[in-house]
């Protein structure tokens, strides 16, 4: 597969102006864009390499797979390239809901974490193994480094979270790094211990290694006092007094307040966590490892990483997320693998040979959006062996040791020396979730042609000459195939051949592309049907989805029956505000009369 062209990205989301940041994951771009609606998401799905593409949590995000990281150093270069002076006025970053910043907070401090913790996590779960193998001894000395080092990041994860927060919020990392410091300070912990007081008060003998909740509190004052000091300190001491100052006010009072409430932040979320799988462990596993293909459809399992980590932080495992990817991530796999035997269907054996194999290593994207999502069986297969697998796992009470997609490549995050049988619980239960979906897949599958199905259907209606449709653009834009829409019904030819236009920014009125008769006019006025003389019947439909707008700025100007001409207007459409309720506003025009042949472009326009 291609790497994608990062100069047509950088294009198709809107230009560089519209670029407000970029940051990737495992296997996607995370563009935060200024405004989201200028973004071609059907032009960028079509693009060799893009596996997939969403809109979640205020993150505009490409799919791209393996390669993320050298499309993300492509893209990254064509943006660094544009000017200092941007005009920030004229294109403003849009106003995000309080809980899209919330997230997007959490996952931008979280994330970069992944790296680091799961190295360290998979290096001790493989000295550990070495270890129950009698392969190495947990005495010697190579052993004990190496353990420190996979220790290492979880201990100091209170740094690691302070310098990724300071990167998010805008402020010094460093001196972040270095207020958050003091709480897990040898010297700092041994004072404690000893019983410290501060101003009358005793400070709370509390260990703050592996927290995290303590160090994003310390660094949300850290970056209130920098901010406010850089305003109003004179600019020729700034660089040594503002952190003074800050360090000054914000050690103390994390000591005291934040420090502590961070601490029962933390305690509380482990005994919430502790609660739910003692009540309903095995069952909320396996809805979540049921629900897993739609989640990273929509990227919504990235809120929860910081879950995971904090997870990892507070009790050293975790039991709910890991062991639910381990199932879905599997049944990927036997779905993927079953598709790849029974298709005949070139393209899509290759696409689900890689997904399946991307599966197994704990990576699904290739899967979910190459295969999962675009066939029904497959999606039923997966989500019905993810729940079962989920289910198992969950039962025998499935532990996972580090931040990674659980694969067979990464098996070793679910090795226990307290618990050897761990292991052999996610051997079983991948085994059993692979076998799982691969059997429902081999017996659910079957090819489908939409096109050999219409032309059964149509084989005896009356063929309609369509070079005598002199059908127009009903608005102003670029015309495109049907085959390119985001909706299997139109993208499929089940409704009929036809093409659409995005609709231009000051486009505001749909106009009549054929002459005819007014056959319909919907209820909720988002689509209209013109009969013409020959018979052809034409709908014209405008955006997807926008049914459940019911009618809302929609503003019909014609009536059934009623003679029209083409270039006349027949709909006003606020445009803006349909895609700011987060529709997509394609004007559709189809024809709509069994038996016609397909059309081609470009045709007349406006």
């Amino acid at each position: 597969m291609h790497n994608p062209d990062a100069n047509k990205i950088v294009q198709l989301v809107g230009g560089k102006a519209n670029v407000v940041s970029l940051m990737h994951c495992t296997t996607r771009l995370r563009f935060v864009l200024r405004n989201h609606h200028q973004a071609d998401i059907q032009t960028i799905r079509q693009l060799p390499g893009v596996l997939g593409v969403t809109y979640s949590n205020g993150q505009f995000q490409i799919v791209v797979g393996n390669k993320v990281n050298d499309v993300f150093a492509a893209v990254n270069k064509v943006l660094q390239t544009t000017t200092a002076d941007t005009d920030q006025t004229t294109n403003p970053r849009p106003k995000s809901k309080w809980y899209h910043l919330f997230l997007d907070f959490i996952v931008s401090v979280f994330q970069p974490l992944i790296p680091a913790i799961a190295a360290g996590g998979i290096l001790r779960s493989i000295l550990m193994l070495l270890s129950l193998l009698g392969w190495m001894s947990s005495k010697s000395s190579l052993y004990q480094i190496l353990n420190f080092a996979g220790t290492a990041p979880v201990y100091f994860l209170p740094l690691l979270v302070a310098i990724t927060a300071a990167r998010k919020l805008g402020v010094n990392d460093l001196v972040a790094a270095s207020v958050v410091g003091v709480l897990v300070l040898p010297n700092m912990v041994k004072a404690l211990g000893a019983g410290m007081s501060l101003w009358g008060m005793r400070l709370q003998n509390i260990d703050y290694s592996s927290q995290v909740f303590s160090a994003i509190l310390t660094v949300l004052l850290y970056a209130v006092l920098e901010k406010t000091l850089m305003k109003y300190s004179p600019r020729a001491i700034q660089v040594f007094f503002v952190p003074l100052v800050a360090m000054t006010i914000t050690v103390p009072l994390s000591l005291i307040f934040l420090g502590p409430a961070g601490f029962v932040a933390g305690q509380a979320f482990a005994n919430a966590i502790l609660w739910l799988f003692n009540h309903v462990g095995w069952v909320a596993t396996a809805i979540l490892a049921g629900a897993l293909p739609l989640l990273v459809a929509s990227g919504m399992h990235k809120p929860l990483v910081p879950y995971v980590i904090t997870t990892l932080g507070t009790m050293k495992k975790e039991m709910l997320y890991l062991p639910a990817s381990l199932a879905h991530n599997i049944s990927e796999a036997g779905t993927c693998f079953a598709i790849a035997i029974k298709t005949k269907d070139k393209r899509l054996k290759a696409a689900a040979l890689s997904g399946g194999i991307s599966g197994l290593c704990g990576i699904t994207e290739p899967a979910v959006y190459g295969v999962t999502l675009q066939n029904k069986r497959a999606l039923c297969s997966v989500m019905t062996s993810s729940f079962i697998g989920g289910a198992f796992i969950g039962l025998v009470g499935l532990n996972g040791f580090a931040p990674v997609g659980p694969g067979l490549t990464t098996l070793t995050i679910f090795v226990d020396k307290n618990h050897p049988a761990n292991l052999l619980h996610a051997l079983w239960g991948g085994v059993f979730s692979f076998m799982l979906s691969f059997t429902l897949t081999l017996i659910l599958w079957k090819d489908t042609n939409p096109g050999e199905v219409k032309a059964k259907q149509t084989k005896h209606q009356p063929k309609i000459k369509l070079d005598q449709l002199k059908l127009t653009s009903p608005v102003t834009g670029k015309m495109e195939s049907l085959s390119k829409l985001n909706d299997p019904v139109f993208s499929s030819g089940m409704m009929g051949d036809g093409f659409f236009v995005r609709p231009a920014p000051t486009s505001n009125v749909v106009n009549v592309p054929i002459s005819g008769t007014v056959a319909m006019v919907a209820p909720t006025s988002h689509a209209f049907g013109i009969r013409t003389a020959s018979g052809a019947e034409v709908l014209v439909h405008v955006g997807l989805e926008t049914v459940k707008l019911e009618g809302k700025f929609f503003r019909p100007l014609l009536k059934v029956g009623q003679q029209v001409h083409v270039g006349q207007p027949a709909l006003k459409v606020d445009f803006e505000k349909v895609a700011q309720e987060g529709y997509e506003t394609p004007v559709i025009v189809v024809v709509t009369e069994p038996g016609t042949q397909p059309l081609s472009l470009p045709l007349a326009t406006n």
